[in-house]
C-alpha cells in the first residue's frame, strides 16, 4: 500500500507525455490479483520491483502497472491528469475532454500509447517518474471493477481531482 500512496502526485513521462498520478490501486496475492498464483504472466510481481507490468483486459484495454516491493505486488495506475502533448492524447482518444483523456487504466494507455512493448521494462527507461515536490490529499476506497477482495481499501487517489477513473 506504501508504494500506491506514494506514487500519488508524482509526474509521469511516457512517450514524451507527461501527466500526474491522480489514482492508483494496490494488488498483492489476494484473489483479485493475477498474483493470486505465479503465472507467466504474473510473473513480474514475484521477481520485481521497479518495473513495468503492462496487460491487455477483455482483449482490447492495456493496463499499466508498477511492481512493488511487495512481493508479490504492484500498483495499478488508474488515472492521471494529463499535463503536457494534451492535443496528441486527444486524437488518440478521439476526443477533446481533458478530463476524459486518462480518467481509467485503459483510457490512459490509450492517451498514452502504453502497450505491452512496455512489460518488464524497468521504471526510468522509456517511462519515467519524476517527484516535484506536490504534496496531494490522499483518500481511499475500495477498489474498482473486481468482484472479489471487495473489502480491501486498496485504491488510493488525490482527493478532488477531476482527473478520477471514479468520482
Amino acid at each position: 500500500m506504501k508504494v500506491s500512496k506514494e506514487l500519488l502526485g508524482k509526474l509521469m513521462e511516457v512517450n514524451g507525455h507527461i501527466g500526474r498520478i491522480v489514482e492508483t490501486e494496490a494488488y498483492k496475492d489476494d484473489q483479485a490479483s493475477h498474483a493470486r498464483k505465479m503465472t507467466g504472466r504474473s510473473r513480474l510481481m514475484y521477481e520485481t520491483y521497479g518495473h513495468v507490468y503492462v496487460y491487455m483486459i477483455y482483449g482490447m484495454y492495456h493496463c499499466l502497472n508498477f511492481t512493488s516491493d511487495t512481493k508479490p505486488g504492484a500498483v495499478l495506475i488508474r488515472a492521471v491528469e494529463p499535463l503536457e502533448r494534451i492535443e496528441e492524447m486527444m486524437k488518440r482518444r478521439d476526443t477533446d475532454k481533458i478530463t476524459d483523456l486518462c480518467s481509467g487504466p485503459g483510457k490512459l494507455c490509450q492517451a498514452l500509447n502504453i502497450d505491452n512493448r512496455f512489460n518488464g521494462i524497468e521504471i526510468g527507461k522509456d517511462i519515467k517518474l519524476y517527484d516535484d515536490g506536490f504534496k496531494p490529499d490522499i483518500a481511499k476506497s475500495s477498489r474498482i471493477g473486481i468482484s472479489t477482495a471487495t473489502d480491501l481499501e486498496w485504491r488510493f487517489f488525490i482527493k478532488d481531482s477531476m482527473f478520477l477513473s471514479r468520482r
